[in-house]
């Protein structure tokens, strides 16, 4: 009887009821609706919040809202099950959020010695406390979307908007300090990014923010004061009125400070950074227009020859009503143009050009064939025009005062078409809940000692039975974990890659049979997916080094979205085996077409400016700081089009913004031949690291040269063996002219059809990049910017 009781408490999961303190050892249910934190003052609550079916958030909450208002949140991208799944403080100091399965979802990672407690104050931190008061982890280090009074933003976090106004998880937008510490707002979509405010084209010492500060960090008071240490302040309309409220990043992408009006019991807006909702970039999507009515709010709609993907999620945009073969080059003579009056297409140019009319514009866009679908015309100084081609149709609004026009290239079908645009159509601005949980519990096979202990204690005696079939039921529920076999077909419900098992990507590639690379991580087949997709799957090795490379892969592609950067669809983990599969490339690496004639200068000088763009949203635009490691022609692929994609992050580095001047590698990364000189003499790893190796590339683009090739030269009788960057420096500076020096370096493969200013200035970055000095290297939005201005003769809008 006493063995029984004792296995009947030891079993049974502490539940803490509503109060302000979690103590050491105690849990929070999922299941248990009183099981809240609960400030002292009543006005906020921490607990689990429903944010779609059967799914969950432990959460940070204010309650004197008519409805609970979400300021924080622990697992956003990962809820987890609405049964057995709870909020625990360990014994060791960690605080750690279990699923249903006992899968670890998310946690402090905090260890401490002492007797710990955790504490939701009133002024809504979640803090981790030691009995003597000392904070060891709190919730205002890591917001989510909202900052709150005297909770500070730092270097090391940002304001990340949730995806919609029902949907909680990771959205678009970003409140975040830029690498010239100045505080901007980013729009990272999932396929493009570009930041929006302040406007680009706007330098921050004209806009009053300074780039020299030190503390990187902005603060909004209980009077509704904000200041950035960049100079960048900001009053709300109700000032010093000393009430509730939260600075938040709304997930239509702009940032609102909101204020508690106490006696409607609502949250009422106070001040917000654009005025106009149609600057934002990426709110409609591709092939779609902003539009803004002060009596109906803001409105999109679908271009003509366009119609909308999904009348839920503005954000996909729109699709053509017709086939890319109906605009291919094949097809000028049944193309024409559309006049879209006071209308702007911010951004993703092709180049700019000037030209004396709109025909001849016209006619660069259809030359373009697909890759052009719409012209920008613009009066300028000179009494011409300038032509901006467009390669995308984003960032579209409505702009009675733009000083340009725009020209929408479609099929003379569609022209001729006696389709109605409706602007002011009903939009619907939020996408609805969370998917309901994709994960599957099941209990392993049954431990012998545990059912031994079971049947021990029904042996006992008809007087125990009762508690002794207590003690089962809970011995069988503590057990249950997910079997890992059983997970492999379904999707993490908080990314968008599919699962694969082994023995399906075995079977995509029929046995591994069609090799179309290698490198030091593993092997890459080409595979045909179920649903006839040809992908490209790389199998890692199994040694531990690919299993590293493998997690590194999986956490940094995650969260990339570029034009000019591979698309991964999914990954494999089953047993020893680990592979990702990616898009496939049809026309495979660099590496591949640099040796011979299939590259000739244009698709030679488009690689270099689209392998920049890449690197400079890995290093800068993208919502943490990324180095690739191991840039080289063989992880440059290339597409139908012979546009570049950069590949392959096995050997990256994933860090923190605050991290950058402390990078710290176990071992040294890259490709011999291609490694800048830090990883040598063990100096302090950066960005920089990648814009040698991307000099080396350009080079080797430029020269058709390997940098592990030998070259001779002539010298007074002696013959001198020269690296790659050594003999062309030589080259140039023993040449008498500019064109001597590229007829002797230029591939010859190119036949002499090259483009003098663009291989002068291709060269001259290169040369830049491969400085041994780290900081007289660009960095890589630099280098891109410098080509990009001498490709389009005129600096970009």
């Amino acid at each position: 009887m006493h063995i029984n009781l004792f296995l009947l408490l030891l079993f049974i999961s502490t539940s803490y009821a509503a109060t302000d303190t979690l103590p050491e050892g105690s849990s929070l249910s999922v299941e248990k609706q009183s099981d809240t934190l609960l400030s002292s003052n009543g006005d906020f609550s921490a607990g689990f919040f429903q944010v779609g079916e059967n799914a969950f958030c432990f959460s940070v909450c204010f309650t004197r809202s008519k409805e609970p208002t979400v300021l924080w949140m622990a697992n956003r991208d990962e809820p987890v099950n609405g049964k057995d799944s709870f909020l625990s403080l360990w014994k060791n100091g960690n605080l750690v959020l279990t699923d249903a399965g006992g899968t670890v979802i998310w946690e402090t990672a905090t260890l401490s010695s002492s007797k710990l407690h955790v504490k939701l104050r009133n002024d809504g931190n979640l803090l981790l406390l030691t009995s003597k008061g000392t904070i060891i982890w709190q919730s205002f280090d890591s917001p989510t979307d909202t900052l709150l009074p005297t909770q500070p933003l730092t270097e090391r976090v940002g304001l990340v908007s949730s995806r919609s106004a029902t949907n909680h998880s990771t959205g678009f937008y970003k409140l975040y300090y830029d690498n010239d510490n100045v505080l901007r707002l980013l729009y990272k979509g999932q396929t493009f990014s570009s930041v929006y405010w302040p406007p680009s084209w706007q330098l921050p010492i004209n806009i009053g923010r300074s780039t020299y500060n030190i503390t990187k960090t902005a603060l909004l008071d209980s009077l509704g004061h904000f200041t950035s240490s960049d100079g960048f302040q900001f009053r709300s309309t109700d000032y010093p009125k000393k009430v509730y409220r939260r600075l938040k990043m709304d997930s239509d992408g702009n940032l609102r400070l909101y204020s508690f009006n106490e006696e409607h019991k609502m949250w009422e807006v106070t001040w917000q950074v654009v005025p106009q909702p149609c600057m934002i970039h990426g709110i409609c999507g591709a092939n779609s227009l902003c539009n803004h009515d002060p009596n109906i709010g803001r409105t999109c709609y679908c271009l003509k020859g366009f119609k909308i993907k999904d009348p839920n999620d503005w954000t996909q945009g729109c699709e053509p009503e017709f086939s890319s073969s109906d605009i291919s080059c094949g097809s000028r003579e049944s193309l024409g143009f559309l006049h879209v009056p006071t209308t702007e297409l911010y951004g993703y140019d092709w180049n700019v050009t000037r030209v004396k009319s709109l025909k001849e514009c016209q006619n660069i866009c259809l030359s373009l064939c697909d890759k052009c679908v719409a012209v920008q015309l613009k009066f300028n100084e000179f009494s011409d025009y300038n032509c901006y081609p467009k390669t995308m149709a984003f960032n579209g609004r409505d702009s009675p005062n733009f000083d340009g026009e725009i020209y929408l290239k479609l099929p003379n079908a569609i022209l001729r078409s006696s389709t109605k645009i409706l602007k002011h159509s009903p939009m619907n601005c939020s996408v609805g809940l969370s998917q309901k949980l994709n994960r599957f519990y099941q209990p392993p096979e049954k431990n012998s000692t545990l059912s031994f202990l079971v049947w021990f204690a029904f042996g006992v005696g008809v007087f125990e039975l009762s508690t002794s079939f207590l003690v089962w039921f809970f011995l069988l529920r503590t057990s249950k974990h997910p079997d890992t076999k059983d997970q492999q077909h379904h999707l993490l419900s908080a990314t968008g890659f599919q699962r694969f098992t082994y023995a399906e990507l075995k079977s995509a590639t029929k046995g591994f049979k069609e090799e179309v690379g290698r490198g030091a991580g593993g092997v890459v087949y080409k595979g045909t997916l179920y649903d006839n997709r040809v992908a490209a799957i790389k199998r890692l090795n199994e040694a531990t080094q690919g299993e590293a490379e493998f997690l590194a892969e999986i956490s940094t592609i995650g969260m990339l979205n570029h034009m000019n950067l591979i698309d991964m669809w999914g990954y494999c983990v089953d047993g020893k085996h680990r592979l990702l599969v990616y898009e496939y490339m049809e026309h495979g690496s660099l590496a591949d077409n640099l040796f011979g004639n299939a590259l000739d200068w244009k698709k030679r000088f488009n690689v270099a400016v689209g392998t920049a763009k890449g690197l400079a949203y890995l290093h800068e635009e993208c919502l943490e700081w990324i180095l690739h490691c191991d840039v080289k022609p063989q992880n440059i692929l290339l597409d139908s089009n012979f546009l570049p994609k950069v590949a392959d992050f096995g050997l990256s580095k994933l860090l923190n913004r605050d991290e950058r001047g402390n990078s710290s590698f176990s071992r040294i990364r890259g490709t011999r031949g291609y490694m800048a000189p830090e990883w040598v003499y063990n100096l302090r790893i950066t960005s920089k690291v990648d814009v040698y190796s991307y000099g080396i590339v350009v080079l080797e683009m430029v020269s058709g040269r390997s940098p592990m090739a030998i070259h001779s030269l002539e010298n007074s009788g002696d013959i001198e063996q020269h690296r790659l960057v050594t003999w062309i420096r030589e080259k140039i500076k023993h040449s008498p002219t500019c064109a001597f020096w590229m007829e002797e370096i230029i591939d010859p493969n190119l036949e002499g059809n090259y483009d003098v200013s663009e291989v002068e200035v291709l060269v001259k970055v290169a040369l830049q990049c491969v400085e041994d000095d780290m900081n007289e290297r660009p960095s890589m939005s630099q280098v891109a910017e410098m080509l990009q201005a001498n490709q389009n003769k005129l600096l970009p809008r």
